[in-house]
């Protein structure tokens, strides 16, 4: 019997180490299968996340930030340790004994799976790492044998304190954050070290499952989870027991509840600036390396000057808005039935659900809540409830007039007959400071649109750029993208072309009427007043923008060397040789016509305009630097004993100093005697400037510049429509530009401009154009500077221009003329006539014009 009861135990003994054994070879077997051909795992040793790219400004406050996965890479020794804690007493307590795998935690996953309970997967951080980074992740045998394979690897390669790295910065959490301080910032916009310990338990019991424990659709279901992993801290010693009751005992407050501001509602909202940021370093960079790469990009922008920028260009749309008349209508329409006007949170809810602008200082989206025979009753975001109720009288928006079914406009009669309930309308609080109640005024986003660029002169640095009223109503940036055109804006560059072939700023140019043949037939360009003037100097022609002498400046000189010009500045890439475009008939951005206006400004210097100073990539390596200039004499052991550094600069010339002075005068005197004279001239700065108005008023512009900065406006319909007869670069565009300059240069008196070597001073007769003894004095002395070899005697003129037309005897030489008293005579098969030459004024030159 002993025999019998021996032998069936041996023979169960010798089955189950074959058992084994066969078990073991089989687990070996699949191991070798599962093991070929798997990631290499060796890479993540040189791991690189894709991290989220921030924009700072000059004065390193945090402006933008781009990624497609929001990350932000942080160093295991700067992560806290009770976060560490957290994360693996509630994935993985056994994280630091085992070898990659788990098998206590595989043998406890299958029996409650026995049990009947939800099959768990079991993995530990390293599996999830391999998971996250190399495999993918379905639900199958295989690739959790691939895994396990995968994690014992890794486990002889990587530290236990690289792995976690990986994971904590690698693991999603739901509101497209990736990684823990990314989603530190998502869910209650603080940095780790700031984190309490419930928030901390909170986001290690994201993992499990970040789509089902949101903290406000699934909030009870989150805050147990929470409080599990907070059990865990205590039963693993991580935490004491009060200190885990007293977290537990917190309410779940978060980003998405409404309690905390959001972090990107500490940051500037997203404008025109940092939008066109983006644009241009994915041109340059590309998309991948900007949303990914982590970059730490330094804008040029300074805060100060942009918010004067953004401020002067929406004074002044809205200003030519309200001087329309025109109600545009709601900013968006709410269903009534959506919403109680007596519930407060109902009508707030609806409101906060709105597409409207909210990136207007001072303006507040608003809800009709009810009407009255004097006033409306309005729910505004953000402004808490009074007792009586927040109002906005009729009597505030009585200026508008609403469109009828025929499409023409008249008076509205009360607020019912321009509101209804559920409309959404901006309001702003016009009561004085102090005051105890707001006052409630209507306000509506401009038809007409408008953009503004503010630069360096020496550097191209774009200090200020708003692309049109609000970003958030329209993200078209206007300063970049909209080619519109310059109008008389253009002018300088026709001048400039001529004063470096052969003219001074003594040459006179016959302001009289010219035809010129087309392929649509002849054109007869006017000046702006529909007169002419008769000879005049040539500075004459752009302060008070002659369209006329323009012309024939442009024919003397020729068209192809204008355009030359035109495209050595940068204004248009390929400009044809039409006539028309001397007068500023092509098309092209204000953001390269402030660059050319800078090049003015600094004596004939080209500048590269940018957006950005700096790029540096994640590790701090600086990518891109727009600032090229060498520093001279900048290294030194000691301050005190140091030199005064040198600017070494290696920028091309693209036009004759003297020049560049030459067209700055005319230009100070386009201000302080020309069409800006009111608006800018009145500064008292010194300051040069052109205006620029475009055939019908279609197209309004400003460009001026001190030394140091450029700076232009546009405004305009973006479908291009007549504005109005009163409307022009100097009465829409010049007191914007004059608003910004005002803060750019406040407590400073006129600006000094340098004067090049090379030439000498002259008067002259501002009217006549007569060379006036050194001596002279008086209003109508004018000095100019002349080039080394142009020569012009006292009492003479100098060369004079008069396009192919002959004046008639009752031509006055000083005063305005009609057409009537002008006799035109044509210059016939494309040659020049050279008329009898007059002591009075010199010879003249045909300009060809036919």
């Amino acid at each position: 019997m002993l025999r019998i009861i021996t032998s069936f135990f041996g023979f169960l003994f010798s089955w189950a180490v074959i058992g084994a054994v066969m078990a073991l070879a089989g687990l070996v077997a699949i191991f070798m299968i599962y093991g070929r051909d798997l990631p290499d795992h060796a890479q993540l040793a040189q791991y690189e996340p894709a991290t989220l790219s921030r924009i700072y400004s000059g004065e390193g406050l945090l402006m933008d930030e781009f990624a497609r996965e929001r990350r932000i890479f942080t160093p295991i020794d700067e992560i806290p340790d009770t976060l560490k804690q957290a994360f693996i007493s509630a994935e993985d307590k056994n994280f630091y004994d085992h070898h990659g795998f788990d098998p206590i935690g595989i043998a406890v996953a299958i029996r409650d799976a026995a049990r009947g309970q939800r099959l768990r997967g079991a993995s530990t951080i390293t599996q999830q790492v391999m998971k996250n980074f190399l495999l993918t992740g379905d639900r199958s045998g295989e690739r959790k044998v691939k895994e396990i394979i995968l994690a014992t690897r890794l486990e002889a390669t990587l530290s236990k304190d690289e792995i976690l790295e990986l994971y904590l910065n690698e693991i999603f959490l739901g509101q497209n954050s990736y990684g823990v301080t990314a989603a530190a910032q998502s869910y209650f916009a603080k940095p780790l070290d700031e984190l309490t310990l419930a928030e901390i338990a909170y986001l290690a019991a994201l993992p499990q499952a970040p789509s089902n424990l949101h903290p406000v659709r699934q909030k009870d279901r989150a805050v147990a989870r929470r409080n599990y992993v907070l059990d865990q801290m205590r039963e693993n010693g991580y935490v004491s027991g009060e200190a885990a009751e007293a977290a537990k005992a917190e309410d779940l407050l978060t980003v998405q509840g409404g309690h905390i501001a959001s972090a990107r509602s500490q940051m500037p909202p997203r404008d025109y600036f940092t939008d066109e940021i983006r644009r241009e370093l994915s041109s340059s960079l590309g998309d991948e390396e900007l949303f990914t790469g982590g970059l730490t990009i330094r804008a040029s922008v300074n805060p100060e000057y942009q918010e004067a920028a953004v401020r002067a260009l929406r004074e002044g749309l809205e200003e030519y808005d309200r001087g329309t008349g025109i109600y545009r209508g709601p900013a968006a329409t709410i269903d009534p039935e959506k919403f109680d006007p007596i519930a407060e949170e109902t009508w707030r809810r609806a409101i906060s659900a709105t597409r409207v602008a909210r990136d207007i200082d001072g303006w507040y989206p608003a809800v009709v809540l009810g009407i009255g025979e004097t006033s409306v009753r309005i729910g505004i975001e953000g402004i808490p409830e009074d007792e009586d109720g927040h109002y906005l009288t009729f009597a505030d928006a009585s200026w508008a007039r609403v469109k009828t079914d025929s499409g023409r406009y008249r008076a509205a009669t009360g607020p019912d007959d321009m509101w209804d309930v559920g409309d959404v309308v901006f309001v702003e609080n016009i009561a004085d400071e102090g005051a105890e109640e707001p006052e409630w005024s209507y306000r509506q986003i401009p038809g007409i649109q408008g953009g503004f660029v503010a630069m360096d002169t020496q550097t191209g640095r774009v200090l200020a750029m708003q692309g049109g009223f609000s970003y958030q109503s329209s993200v078209f940036n206007r300063a970049t993208q909209a080619l519109r055109q310059p109008g008389s804006s253009f002018k300088p560059f026709v001048y400039a072309a001529a004063l470096d072939n052969g003219y001074s700023p003594a040459t006179i140019v016959v302001d009289a009427p010219v035809e010129v043949e087309t392929a649509q037939g002849v054109w007869r360009p006017q000046n702006a007043s529909e007169r002419y003037y008769g000879p005049a100097p040539i500075r004459t022609g752009l302060e008070q923008s002659r369209n006329l002498m323009t012309i024939r400046i442009a024919q003397d000189v020729g068209m192809s060397t204008v355009a030359e010009y035109a495209e050595r500045f940068g204004v248009y890439d390929d400009m044809p040789n039409l006539i028309s475009y001397s007068l500023g008939a092509g098309e092209t951005t204000l953001y390269k016509m402030v660059a050319a206006y800078a090049m003015f400004a600094n004596g004939g210097m080209r500048v590269e305009p940018t957006l950005v100073d700096r790029v540096q990539n994640r590790y701090g390596e600086t990518i891109y630097r727009h600032d090229q200039r060498n520093c001279i004499d900048c290294e030194a052991d000691v301050l005190a004993l140091a030199s005064a550094p040198k600017i070494e600069s290696e920028a091309e010339r693209i036009m004759d100093a003297i020049t560049a002075y030459q067209i700055t005068s005319m230009l100070r005197g386009a201000v302080s005697r020309g069409t800006s004279r009111a608006a800018v001239g009145s500064l008292g700065l010194n300051l040069a400037g052109k205006t620029g108005t475009t055939n019908d008023a279609k197209d309004v512009w400003y460009v001026g510049y001190s030394p140091r900065i450029a700076a232009g406006c546009y405004m305009g319909y973006d479908a291009p429509t007549p504005l109005g007869r009163s409307a022009f670069g100097g009465t829409l565009c010049a007191p914007v530009f004059a608003e910004f300059i005002k803060v750019v240069m406040e407590g400073q008196g006129p600006v000094k401009w340098p004067v090049p070597p090379g030439g000498y001073f002259i008067n002259i007769d501002r009217s006549t154009g007569q060379r006036l003894a050194d001596n002279a004095s008086g209003p109508s002395v004018q000095t100019e500077y002349i080039k080394d070899g142009q020569q012009t005697i006292v009492g003479g003129y100098g060369q004079t221009v008069d396009g192919g037309w002959r004046m008639g005897a009752d031509v006055p030489l000083q005063q305005g003329v009609s057409r009537a008293a002008v006799e035109r005579v044509q210059v016939r098969g494309g040659g020049t006539k050279v008329l009898p030459s007059n002591p009075s004024l010199g010879s003249m030159s045909s300009g060809g014009l036919y």
